[in-house]
């Protein structure tokens, strides 16, 4: 039997984002599966996304896709080009059978990278930095883009954004979070820049909002592009919520259908955007490089801090940044149950982005609005982070058949 509040109810209305018209407003948040062997989009990646479109969401969000090889955390990566077309057309088809949408999370990992394939060696970012990330795969140093490099992934985030929609994606989301290229220009920790492209707030913001432009303007006018932000990255110097309001008033301006707020920076700051446990044993087991296993053991609890969980730990924030715009805003962030979604009706968001929950039940949408008072099974163990390197991607170690290799 269905439930009756108001404010679920409302969650099973239809959204609109640009000419898009989704059946609800749950949206699977841009989250890597790890199920592109060798780089290509493979059956369990279109499985992933099918189950979830048949447990009930509005639309799904396929990730993590490079915009170029040099934009690839990890040579594994998925990355957008003619050949892996032909499956993500599989994929949006399968996902179109289901009455689902389904958008394609396109980014630049910056000077976040271990792939020796970028750049020869050489990941780029705002400014010359160390490379933690790649220090132990002999990448050691980041070099400082200069404008032709900018110029080059302006182009590469326009032909990706092309090739989306070719692909049968509804929609595109640019990421501009997470500690990412377009997130480490916005942050004033990372961007040290003392040209047209560093400093102040409008400068930070030049290259993001070029990128959007470029995207918006190879793009029919009324096809949504939405964007995932930061509302704060984690760590002293960083972002914080008074610049992520100004950033998401510019990005209104330039078009953009939607915004998707989080938190956090994969390289300094990573469970800030998680909460709950750090399963450093588990991604140790995972590891596929002996000195990285060796690094994570000996330095992994310094260099991980941890952020509890509580349900819907981004409201207060994303709270204002809803006040700052018009245009339709989500929330995310530990939304695991009925009374969640219920809160950020409420609230006056306009769509939930539901991660580790469709995780361990894809079907939550379902069961949602069968029982208003359902909430997931997830303990915010994060043990689906590590899961995501294993063959077959992300899972839920709670699944009976799976708990063996938890």
């Amino acid at each position: 039997m269905e439930n009756r509040d108001p404010f679920i109810a409302r969650a099973f209305t239809s959204l609109r984002l640009g000419d898009l018209s989704i059946r609800n407003r749950f949206v699977k948040a841009g989250a890597y599966e790890g199920m592109c062997p060798g780089g290509i989009p493979g059956p369990d990646l279109e499985r992933h996304h099918v189950t979830i479109a048949r447990g009930g969401v509005g639309m799904t969000t396929v990730a993590y896709c490079a915009v170029s090889a040099d934009g690839r955390t990890f040579a594994q990566q998925m990355h957008m080009r003619p050949e892996i077309l032909p499956p993500l057309r599989k994929l949006t088809e399968a996902v179109h059978n289901e009455g689902a949408a389904v958008s394609l999370q396109l980014g630049h990992c910056g000077y976040f990278s271990r792939n020796r394939e970028a750049s020869r060696g050489w990941p780029r970012g705002p400014s010359t930095t160390l490379n933690l990330l790649g220090f132990l795969v002999g990448m050691p140093i980041a070099r400082r883009m200069r404008r032709s490099d900018m110029d080059s992934v302006t182009e590469d985030f326009g032909r990706a954004a092309v090739m989306a929609r070719e692909a049968g994606f509804d929609a595109v989301e640019l990421h501009l979070g997470h500690g990412y290229l377009l997130s480490q220009f916005l942050s004033p920790k990372t961007n040290r820049r003392r040209d047209e492209y560093g400093g102040s707030l409008e400068n930070r913001l030049r290259f993001p909002l070029a990128v959007i432009r470029r995207v918006r303007a190879v793009l029919p006018p009324g096809f949504p592009i939405l964007c995932k932000i930061n509302l704060r990255d984690g760590f002293r110097g960083g972002l914080e919520i008074e610049e992520s309001t100004a950033i998401a008033m510019a990005l209104e301006k330039e078009g953009v259908s939607g915004l998707v707020p989080s938190g956090g920076f994969v390289s300094r700051s990573a469970f800030y955007l998680f909460r709950g446990k750090i399963p450093l044993r588990q991604m140790i087991a995972v590891e596929h490089l002996y000195r990285q296993k060796l690094a994570l053991l000996l330095f992994g609890r310094m260099v991980m801090r941890t952020s509890p969980f509580s349900e819907l730990f981004f409201l207060k924030d994303a709270l204002r940044l809803r006040a700052a715009v018009q245009m339709p805003v989500g929330l995310l962030g530990g939304v695991v149950s009925g009374n969640g979604v219920a809160t950020a009706m409420r609230e006056g968001f306009d769509f939930v982005v539901l991660g580790r929950a469709l995780v361990a039940e894809p079907d939550f949408v379902e069961r949602v609005r069968r029982d208003g008072g359902f909430r997931s099974r997830c303990d915010a163990c994060n043990q689906c982070v590590a899961e995501m390197d294993r063959p077959g991607g992300v899972r839920c170690v709670l699944d009976a058949h799976h708990s063996g290799q938890s």
